[in-house]
């Protein structure tokens, strides 16, 4: 027995196949969504930059605090978001009573906000241009 008669033979329609209809959904869904909520990511993503300069102005001025009689006017550069449980800066500058140029490395814990820093490197180790 042929298949192709009877009632196996396929039928062709000129639809969309079931498996494309979904995705159609979908980009609706998604163009949709993208010009009611795109607005509101542009305002979100400045909340949350503002939030990353208050950041690394509180990492920079923590570090600077724990740098001093180490280094006269440290220059501070932060990491601009650190690690995922760190932020991490470099101070530079002239060390206390010499004519040495140091680095310094300073770790501030995102949880209880405080900051450590290291010993001091010298510039023969590290250097670090501060515009």
């Amino acid at each position: 027995m042929d298949l192709r008669d009877g009632p196996f033979q396929p039928r062709f329609e000129a639809s969309l196949h079931p498996t494309e209809v979904p995705m159609l959904r979908s980009r609706k869904l998604l163009t949709a969504t993208a010009i009611v909520f795109g607005p509101l990511a542009s305002s979100a993503f400045a909340a949350s930059s503002d939030a990353w300069d208050e950041f690394a102005k509180d990492v920079a001025a923590k570090c600077a605090v724990l740098a001093e009689g180490r280094i006269e006017q440290p220059k501070v550069v932060v990491d601009p978001f650190g690690t995922e449980s760190y932020g991490v800066a470099i101070l530079t500058g002239k060390a206390v009573g010499a004519d040495a140029v140091v680095s310094s490395i300073c770790v501030y814990d995102k949880k209880s906000q405080k900051a450590e820093i290291g010993g001091e490197l010298p510039a023969d180790q590290v250097t670090v241009t501060v515009p």
